[in-house]
């Protein structure tokens, strides 16, 4: 394998749909995120050694495991006989919002990438990656997993076939990402979703997604903020946020550009202009879930262009 043995990369979580682009747009956080450590070994196939900051609750078992489902995948492509023993570091929440399955993903198959000597581009890996997240939620969603691996705002255009595109978007804008310590599980938050909508509020989406394409590729922050309302998915999904509406209009009372669910949730998102600002805004909406009984982690970050990276490569 090109005379690496072992490789360590993080991959970042992401916050998809940006409100108003239900499974077609996300972005990547500069943290939190998830680490992967892998090691090369003489016995054929993927062994998980170890994995950590799970509370012990993802499988050991590499069939079970989204890293190296996507792994696999990708090992049985390019036929790779060596094997790999892999370590999984969770930094951020499971059942979040946040991305989670595909931030692993997206670590595993970059950093198996690096130890053969990167013979796939980031555009090849896509694809193995996604494998991994159609195990978790049983259907091959890239608005979570595209952006951890390229970075920046991703507009999925279609996903069969898959076509992404990357949005450009104002340097000066900041999320307050603030996680509610309960768990929302994404098939659960999609089963309760509209099968059916209305084509006035269809036509009040769309106009609000295109808008708000318009808004990032003006750097138009106030055509973004106008844009950034959600009349289809919200209103369904915010019931299951206790005290959402208020920590929604406390937000928004303090100056954030938008405020929105963060993926599937339970986690939330503050826009801002500054990093000051989402910080002082994540801060007012984490009281607003204490009043509701749940403590919570805030994570401030703008957006991360590089997507995944390499912490160390040994020899």
């Amino acid at each position: 394998m090109k005379g690496l043995k072992e490789v360590k990369v993080f991959a970042p979580a992401t916050v998809a749909n940006l409100v108003c682009a239900f499974d077609i747009l996300g972005v990547a956080l500069e943290t939190p995120g998830d680490e992967v450590v892998l090691r090369l070994k003489k016995e054929p196939g993927i062994k998980i050694s170890k994995i950590t900051g799970d509370g012990g609750r993802l499988p050991l078992d590499p069939e079970r495991n989204v890293a190296t489902i996507a792994m696999a995948s990708m090992m049985s492509s390019l036929k790779v006989k060596e094997g790999v023993e892999v370590e999984l570091i969770k930094k951020m929440p499971i059942s979040s919002g946040l991305g989670s399955s595909a931030a692993s993903s997206v670590a595993g198959v970059f950093a198996l990438n690096v130890l053969l000597g990167e013979p796939l581009s980031k555009e090849e890996l896509l694809p193995f990656a996604l494998e991994g997240e159609k195990f978790a939620s049983k259907e091959a969603h890239a608005d979570n997993v595209a952006p951890s691996l390229f970075g920046g705002m991703i507009l999925v255009r279609s996903i069969s076939p898959l076509e992404i595109v990357r949005i450009s978007y104002p340097e000066s804008i900041y999320f307050g990402i603030v996680h509610p310590k309960m768990e929302i599980e994404t098939k659960k938050a999609r089963q309760i979703l509209p099968q059916k909508v209305p084509l006035k509020k269809a036509v009040i989406q769309w106009g609000n997604i295109a808008g708000l394409i318009a808004g990032l590729m003006k750097k138009d922050l106030k055509l973004i903020s106008a844009s950034l309302s959600d009349v289809i998915i919200e209103p369904v999904r915010s019931k299951l946020i206790p005290n959402f509406e208020r920590a929604k209009e406390v937000a928004l009372k303090e100056g954030a550009l938008a405020f929105g669910i963060s993926g599937s949730g339970p986690s939330v998102f503050a826009l801002c202009s500054s990093r000051e600002e989402a910080s002082f805004v994540a801060r007012k909406v984490s009281e607003e879930f204490e009043k509701a009984g749940l403590s919570s982690d805030i994570y401030i970050s703008g957006v991360n262009e590089e997507g995944p990276k390499i912490v160390y490569r040994r020899g």
